[in-house]
Protein backbone atom coordinates (compact mmCIF):
# COMPACT_ATOMS: atom_id res chain seq x y z
CA UNK A 1 0.00 0.00 0.00
CA UNK A 2 1.77 3.29 -1.14
CA UNK A 3 2.07 6.23 1.18
CA UNK A 4 -0.42 9.03 0.86
CA UNK A 5 1.15 11.97 -0.27
CA UNK A 6 0.55 16.03 0.24
CA UNK A 7 0.89 18.75 -2.00
CA UNK A 8 3.08 21.36 -0.74
CA UNK A 9 4.76 24.81 -1.62
CA UNK A 10 8.23 25.08 0.06
CA UNK A 11 9.84 28.63 -0.19
CA UNK A 12 13.72 28.00 -0.58
CA UNK A 13 16.28 30.67 -0.79
CA UNK A 14 12.75 33.08 -2.07
CA UNK A 15 11.25 30.71 -4.74
CA UNK A 16 8.85 28.66 -4.28
CA UNK A 17 8.91 25.02 -5.10
CA UNK A 18 5.64 23.13 -5.59
CA UNK A 19 6.18 19.17 -4.06
CA UNK A 20 4.47 16.43 -3.47
CA UNK A 21 5.66 14.78 -0.37
CA UNK A 22 4.72 12.04 2.54
CA UNK A 23 3.70 13.14 5.52
CA UNK A 24 6.28 11.54 7.32
CA UNK A 25 9.26 13.53 4.90
CA UNK A 26 11.88 14.99 6.82
CA UNK A 27 12.75 18.67 5.21
CA UNK A 28 16.39 17.58 4.83
CA UNK A 29 15.01 14.81 2.70
CA UNK A 30 12.82 16.88 0.97
CA UNK A 31 15.38 19.23 0.49
CA UNK A 32 18.23 16.86 -0.97
CA UNK A 33 15.81 14.95 -2.73
CA UNK A 34 12.95 16.67 -3.72
CA UNK A 35 14.31 19.87 -4.82
CA UNK A 36 18.39 18.85 -5.32
CA UNK A 37 19.56 21.07 -2.89
CA UNK A 38 22.60 18.73 -1.77
CA UNK A 39 24.60 21.53 0.34
CA UNK A 40 22.45 20.82 3.54
CA UNK A 41 23.72 17.86 4.54
CA UNK A 42 22.49 15.49 7.11
CA UNK A 43 25.07 14.05 9.74
CA UNK A 44 23.72 12.46 12.78
CA UNK A 45 19.31 12.01 11.81
CA UNK A 46 18.79 13.17 15.77
CA UNK A 47 19.27 17.00 15.80
CA UNK A 48 22.93 16.59 17.71
CA UNK A 49 25.35 17.52 15.21
CA UNK A 50 23.96 20.77 13.68
CA UNK A 51 24.74 19.56 9.97
CA UNK A 52 21.40 20.13 8.61
CA UNK A 53 21.02 23.33 9.94
CA UNK A 54 18.88 25.75 7.53
CA UNK A 55 16.68 28.83 8.43
CA UNK A 56 13.49 29.13 8.64
CA UNK A 57 11.96 32.20 8.80
CA UNK A 58 15.44 33.07 9.63
CA UNK A 59 15.88 31.35 12.65
CA UNK A 60 18.27 28.16 12.89
CA UNK A 61 16.50 24.96 12.92
CA UNK A 62 17.67 21.08 12.78
CA UNK A 63 15.90 19.96 9.30
CA UNK A 64 16.52 16.27 10.31
CA UNK A 65 13.68 17.35 12.93
CA UNK A 66 11.33 18.84 11.17
CA UNK A 67 8.67 17.54 8.75
CA UNK A 68 8.55 19.39 5.43
CA UNK A 69 4.80 19.47 5.32
CA UNK A 70 5.01 21.97 8.59
CA UNK A 71 7.88 23.97 6.80
CA UNK A 72 5.23 25.58 3.95
CA UNK A 73 4.40 28.33 4.92
CA UNK A 74 7.92 29.72 6.35
CA UNK A 75 10.54 30.94 4.28
CA UNK A 76 13.68 28.59 3.93
CA UNK A 77 17.05 29.82 3.99
CA UNK A 78 19.89 26.58 2.87
CA UNK A 79 23.50 27.53 2.32
CA UNK A 80 23.04 28.16 -1.44
CA UNK A 81 20.81 31.05 -0.33
CA UNK A 82 23.62 32.57 1.45
CA UNK A 83 25.55 33.87 -1.65
CA UNK A 84 25.48 37.77 -2.57
CA UNK A 85 22.88 38.71 -4.94
CA UNK A 86 25.48 38.51 -7.25
CA UNK A 87 26.79 35.58 -7.03
CA UNK A 88 29.74 36.15 -5.13
CA UNK A 89 30.44 34.53 -1.28
CA UNK A 90 28.50 36.10 1.43
CA UNK A 91 30.26 37.62 4.19
CA UNK A 92 30.32 34.13 6.21
CA UNK A 93 31.32 32.34 3.38
CA UNK A 94 34.31 35.22 2.51
CA UNK A 95 35.57 34.44 6.56
CA UNK A 96 35.53 30.54 6.25
CA UNK A 97 37.96 31.35 3.27
CA UNK A 98 39.64 33.64 5.06
CA UNK A 99 40.25 32.39 8.02
CA UNK A 100 40.16 27.84 6.94
CA UNK A 101 37.43 27.67 9.13
CA UNK A 102 37.12 24.27 7.44
CA UNK A 103 38.87 21.01 7.02
CA UNK A 104 36.77 17.99 5.33
CA UNK A 105 33.48 20.69 4.84
CA UNK A 106 30.80 18.05 5.71
CA UNK A 107 29.22 20.23 9.18
CA UNK A 108 30.31 23.72 6.98
CA UNK A 109 26.75 24.37 5.71
CA UNK A 110 24.86 23.80 8.97
CA UNK A 111 28.06 26.18 10.96
CA UNK A 112 27.47 28.98 7.48
CA UNK A 113 23.69 29.20 8.88
CA UNK A 114 24.18 29.48 11.58
CA UNK A 115 26.60 31.80 11.63
CA UNK A 116 24.60 33.95 9.54
CA UNK A 117 21.57 33.72 12.20
CA UNK A 118 24.11 34.92 15.06
CA UNK A 119 25.39 37.96 13.42
CA UNK A 120 21.86 38.91 12.88
CA UNK A 121 20.98 38.75 15.98
CA UNK A 122 24.81 40.30 17.27
CA UNK A 123 26.68 41.70 14.88
CA UNK A 124 29.58 42.32 16.70
CA UNK A 125 30.45 39.94 19.22
CA UNK A 126 32.86 39.43 21.64
CA UNK A 127 35.47 36.26 21.31
CA UNK A 128 32.98 34.39 24.28
CA UNK A 129 29.41 35.21 21.74
CA UNK A 130 31.46 34.22 19.04
CA UNK A 131 32.53 30.71 20.46
CA UNK A 132 28.98 30.54 22.43
CA UNK A 133 26.82 30.81 18.88
CA UNK A 134 28.93 27.95 17.33
CA UNK A 135 28.64 26.08 20.54
CA UNK A 136 25.53 24.06 18.93
CA UNK A 137 27.49 22.47 15.92
CA UNK A 138 29.97 19.76 15.71
CA UNK A 139 32.93 19.86 13.79
CA UNK A 140 35.11 16.25 14.03
CA UNK A 141 38.40 18.21 11.72
CA UNK A 142 39.25 21.92 12.66
CA UNK A 143 39.31 21.99 16.60
CA UNK A 144 36.75 25.41 16.24
CA UNK A 145 39.67 27.92 16.93
CA UNK A 146 39.29 28.84 13.27
CA UNK A 147 35.82 28.86 12.84
CA UNK A 148 35.41 31.36 15.69
CA UNK A 149 37.93 33.14 13.96
CA UNK A 150 35.39 33.07 10.54
CA UNK A 151 32.67 34.47 13.21
CA UNK A 152 34.97 37.49 14.07
CA UNK A 153 35.89 37.76 10.66
CA UNK A 154 32.45 37.30 9.34
CA UNK A 155 31.26 40.51 11.80
CA UNK A 156 34.34 42.72 10.24
CA UNK A 157 32.96 41.73 6.76
CA UNK A 158 29.62 42.67 7.64
CA UNK A 159 30.36 46.20 8.96
CA UNK A 160 32.44 47.28 6.15
CA UNK A 161 36.05 46.23 7.32
CA UNK A 162 35.65 47.50 11.13
CA UNK A 163 36.92 46.09 14.20
CA UNK A 164 40.71 46.72 14.32
CA UNK A 165 40.77 45.45 10.63
CA UNK A 166 41.44 42.51 9.21
CA UNK A 167 42.38 38.81 10.59
CA UNK A 168 43.31 37.66 6.97
CA UNK A 169 44.46 39.30 3.93
CA UNK A 170 44.96 36.79 0.43
CA UNK A 171 48.32 37.68 -0.72
CA UNK A 172 48.72 38.92 -4.60
CA UNK A 173 50.67 37.32 -7.17
CA UNK A 174 54.09 38.69 -6.30
CA UNK A 175 54.02 39.87 -3.25
CA UNK A 176 56.91 39.51 -1.38
CA UNK A 177 57.46 37.09 1.31
CA UNK A 178 53.65 35.24 0.39
CA UNK A 179 53.02 32.58 -2.29
CA UNK A 180 50.27 33.40 -4.85
CA UNK A 181 47.20 32.88 -3.05
CA UNK A 182 48.91 32.03 0.56
CA UNK A 183 47.23 33.86 3.49
CA UNK A 184 48.35 35.60 6.19
CA UNK A 185 46.80 35.75 10.03
CA UNK A 186 46.62 37.86 13.07
CA UNK A 187 46.12 35.41 15.59
CA UNK A 188 44.07 36.39 17.96
CA UNK A 189 42.58 33.67 19.70
CA UNK A 190 44.20 32.96 23.27
CA UNK A 191 42.80 29.29 23.70
CA UNK A 192 45.24 26.68 24.01
CA UNK A 193 42.51 24.18 24.61
CA UNK A 194 42.46 21.84 22.07
CA UNK A 195 38.86 22.52 20.78
CA UNK A 196 39.11 26.42 21.05
CA UNK A 197 36.04 26.33 23.35
CA UNK A 198 37.68 24.53 26.78
CA UNK A 199 37.78 26.81 30.02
Amino acid sequence: MSEERHDVVLTVNGTAHPVSVPARRLLSDALRHDLGLTGTHVGCEHGVCGACTVLLDGRPVRSCLLLAVSAQDGEITTVEGLTNADGTLGPVQQAFLECHGLQCGFCTPGFLTTITSGLRDNPTPTHEEARDMIAGNLCRCTGYQNIVKAVERASELASGGGRGGRAATVARPGEPGLESGQLEFEDRDDDNASTGLGG
